[in-house]
């Protein structure tokens, strides 16, 4: 994405690519959770609140489950009961978290949170970040004032290439409702030249054109699509369908810091064809998959499955450097991490 850089790296203005993922789950403490919806916010409300986050709504889209906002660095999902909040750059997510619980209880009656999700890879500049976000132990001291049950997590190499987790674990009430969830996300870097061009305005008048040019609009069938180039460079998409399931992708095309992150919660029992056309769509140098299922999701074995070496080898050509399972009272997780493999 485009907007909002602050620093030069060389020749080239540098911009964070890499994504804060706050995603949370809403109850109600009267039981009676269908007489609440997220989705009563007033627009209005929603950007006051993104201000504190430091960037604002550039478009929009929705059907009868799910409201998707692109914003002007990343993306916001609302559904009935669930929050998705990714946003990329120096943004401040985590700075909103005390009023958006506040908003929500004023306009909704949900009075609870049932799971919440904090996620990030590691920055490329962490110095640039603005606090709490400069580093994870900061941001864990925020959540825990907040969440004092909360577990934190690293998952891979915290020298070189990791993945940060924080995340409630909670025991499900026996009113809680019981639906499938599940959420594939691959983060990638050191992307291929020729690819990233396409998501410039050199390349690209609309981006319409560069959905079509690059083959976005082929990774998931279906999707109803809400896509956005920036000027000079960058690209954000939403993607929603009629069951509920969304779509997201954001691109910072720039070589020296190129970053690509592609996010949806199709349910798939195998997500092995899906990641190879995202794979085969941006020709990524590394890349970091995780994959969150719960019990009820066909994808529930999914977690396990990557485990096997075999698993998304594609003959050879990409070398997995690290793995992770972690098995917590609602989901099965995995993280790993790959390289290709040197020619």
């Amino acid at each position: 994405m485009a907007s909002n850089k602050e620093d030069n790296m060389e020749s080239v203005q540098f911009f964070e690519g890499v994504e804060k993922l706050l995603e949370i789950w809403f109850i109600s403490s009267d039981g009676d959770n269908k007489k609440h919806d997220l989705r009563n916010i007033p627009r209005h409300r929603w950007e006051s609140l993104l201000k504190m986050v430091r960037c604002e709504i550039i478009s929009f889209c929705r059907n009868d489950d799910i409201d998707a906002y692109v914003l002007s660095e990343s993306s916001m999902f609302v559904a009935k009961r669930r929050l998705i909040l990714k946003t990329c750059g120096t943004t401040t997510p985590l700075q909103c978290l005390e009023t958006l619980l506040d908003l929500v209880e004023e306009y909704t009656g949900f009075d609870q949170v049932e799971d919440l999700f904090y996620s990030r890879k590691n920055y490329k500049r962490p110095e640039l970040q603005i606090a709490p976000h400069r580093g994870f132990e900061d941001e864990i001291a925020l959540l825990n004032s907040i969440f004092p049950d909360g577990e934190a997590y690293c998952l891979g190499d915290v020298d070189k290439d990791c993945w940060y987790l924080y995340t409630l674990n909670r025991t499900k009430s026996p009113q809680a409702p019981r639906e499938p969830d599940q959420t594939l996300e691959i983060l990638m870097t050191n992307l291929d030249a020729r690819v990233m061009s396409i998501f410039t305005r050199d390349i690209c008048t609309s981006a319409a054109e560069a959905t079509q040019k690059s083959g976005i609009d082929k990774l998931i069938p279906g999707m109803m699509i809400d896509d956005f180039l920036f000027e000079p460079c960058g690209y954000s998409m939403n993607g929603v369908a009629k069951d509920g399931s969304y779509m997201t992708i954001h691109i910072t095309p720039e070589p020296e810091f190129s970053y690509v992150s592609f996010e949806s919660n199709i349910p798939e029992s195998s997500y092995t064809e899906v990641i190879g056309r995202v794979l085969k769509t941006f020709k990524p140098g590394n890349f970091v998959i995780t994959i969150f299922a719960n019990k009820e999701s066909i994808a529930a074995g999914t977690p396990r499955e990557l485990k096997h070496a075999s698993y998304l080898n594609f003959n050879g050509e990409w070398l997995r450097n690290d793995v992770q399972y972690c098995r917590f009272k609602n989901y099965d997780l995995i993280c790993a991490f790959y390289s290709k493999f040197p020619s």
